[in-house]
Order: structure tokens, then C-alpha cells, then sequence
């Protein structure tokens, strides 16, 4: 079965002046231009390609994988404003993908980088996209326990915080005040399951929580003091981009993870910095 806006492997039929046709099953055979064909490639081989209409509305394949495919949310470049059609976003292809007008959340600007939710409009069975994530989140339940970590594609910023999607399907909430630097919309990045309440919303975190944040963190702490020559110039007072930067980690998690190792006597905290203990450890 062949669906339009994935990718598929299709087989070969034929060869032609304008490219290779592809069965597509019940989409019929659909055109594979000669500039996207693999070298070597004829009929009876099996190519993985992407589906989607080109400018006339022809059903045509492509060997190039693009940003986002239907049911994907993305972080795409607006490449051109049109008054009365929307906005282009470089998607990876020839043929840029359309945000139409109704379906901006807010109106976009060239250069902007957007989050978007791809799909298929029913109406013109055309590939667009949307900013209006709220009609496409995963609104039952979460099957999320606490410290389970998942992919997030930071959406959109809030007074709280910042809005993120949460392994292609769900809204999650990533709290200002637990962050040692600012996020940019659209930045992917790997985080942690804080709580998930009882009406469904998530909270999230980069960092994991509780021993299985603090034990592992303590042990690159002490792994850099050693490779140090016993001493690192980080503190309390240490500003938290400094602390993300070099363990990629929050404030509050590094200095747990200094408790940790000053409560097992480990380590000598100082103004200038940390030591590790004059005894062999």
C-alpha cells in the first residue's frame, strides 16, 4: 500500500523518456524523475521514495528524504510569504511545503523558524502544514511514569516556561526556573518525565531526577576533578551556563551531586573552587 506523504518502497515498472514509473498500488504508477533515479537503478528493483504532488498536483516520487513527512512535527525555515496564499517552508524538496494563511497560529515572516504539524488537507488532498498544534496532540491518557525519557522538540515559549512535543505525539511542559540557559524554538533535545498529573499534562525536565540524576553526575564530577589534577574551578556561586556548558547538566542537579560526593567526604568545597580530598580516594 502506497500513501502519499511517506516514504515507501515501490517497485519499478518501466523506463521512460521522463524517468522510472513505480507501481504505486492503488495510487497507480507514479513518476520517479530521471534527475532523482539511484545510478543503475530499472525496472523490477525496489526504491525507498517519497510520495507527494508536484506544482501541476501530479502524484510524483522522490528519492530525497525530506525534513518532515504527514503526522511529523517539525522546526521548518519560512523561505517566502505570499498575501493571499500563506507561507513556503523549506522542507528538503524542489517544490517547498505550504503553510496556508487560516492555518497560522500567528502570521509568520520570512527567516522565521516555525513549528509545524505536517498533514494531508482532505479538501485539496494537497500536503500542507499548520502552527495550530493543539488539533493534532495526543489527548489520552499518557502512558509516562516519572523519570522516563523522551525526545522533545521545543514548540513554543510560555510564562511558565517553554511548550514541547513530546516523542512526535504529545505537549509537555519544561519549567523556566529548573533551566540553567534559554531554549530556541525548534531545538531538539533529549529530557526527562517530571510528573504527569492527573488531567493529563506533562511536566518535564533535561535531567533525570532524584539518585538516578545525582549518582552518575556525581561520578563525572569526581572523573573530571581526577583528570584535573584534583581540582576544578566550579562552585556554588559557579553561574549555571557555565555548569551546562561543562556537564551538561542544571545548577540544582550539580550542586546535589557536590553534596553527594562532600558527604562521602570525597571532595573539599572552596570558594575557588572544588578539591578532592588530600587522602587517597
Amino acid at each position: 500500500m502506497s500513501l502519499l506523504g511517506k516514504l515507501n518502497r515501490l517497485t519499478v515498472l518501466k523506463d521512460s523518456s521522463p524517468g522510472l514509473f513505480l507501481d504505486g498500488g492503488e495510487l497507480g504508477e507514479i513518476l520517479l524523475p530521471g534527475d532523482a533515479i539511484p545510478k543503475g537503478a530499472a525496472p523490477g528493483d525496489v526504491l525507498e521514495v517519497f510520495i507527494y504532488r508536484d506544482s501541476e498536483d501530479r502524484l510524483v516520487a522522490t528519492t530525497v528524504k525530506p525534513l518532515a513527512t504527514v503526522g511529523d512535527f517539525a522546526a521548518l525555515k519560512v523561505i517566502e510569504v505570499h498575501p493571499r496564499m500563506g507561507a513556503f517552508l523549506d522542507w528538503g524538496l524542489r517544490k517547498d511545503l505550504l503553510l496556508p494563511n487560516a492555518e497560522q497560529e500567528r502570521r509568520v515572516r520570512v527567516g522565521d523558524t516555525v513549528v509545524v504539524y505536517v498533514f494531508i488537507d482532505h479538501q485539496t488532498e494537497r500536503i500542507i502544514a499548520t502552527t495550530r498544534l493543539e488539533g493534532h496532540i495526543d489527548h489520552t491518557p499518557p502512558p509516562y511514569k516519572t523519570g522516563f525519557e523522551v525526545s522533545l522538540l521545543i514548540a513554543s515559549e510560555t510564562p511558565l516556561g517553554y511548550n514541547a512535543i513530546i516523542n512526535n505525539t504529545r505537549l509537555g511542559l519544561l519549567y523556566r526556573s529548573e533551566l540553567a540557559t534559554p531554549l530556541d524554538i525548534g531545538q531538539r533535545c533529549e529530557g526527562f518525565v517530571r510528573t504527569v498529573r492527573p488531567d493529563g499534562k506533562i511536566d518535564l525536565g533535561l535531567d533525570p531526577q532524584g539518585y538516578q540524576r545525582v549518582a552518575p553526575l556525581a561520578d563525572r564530577i569526581l572523573a573530571a576533578i581526577r583528570a584535573s589534577n584534583g581540582r576544578l574551578p566550579y562552585s556554588d556561586s559557579s553561574p549555571p551556563e557555565e555548569i551546562r556548558a561543562a556537564f551538561q547538566t542544571s545548577k540544582k542537579a550539580f550542586k546535589q551531586a557536590l553534596g553527594n560526593l562532600y558527604r562521602q567526604r570525597l571532595i573539599e568545597l572552596h570558594e575557588s573552587g572544588i578539591r578532592l580530598k588530600s587522602r587517597k580516594v
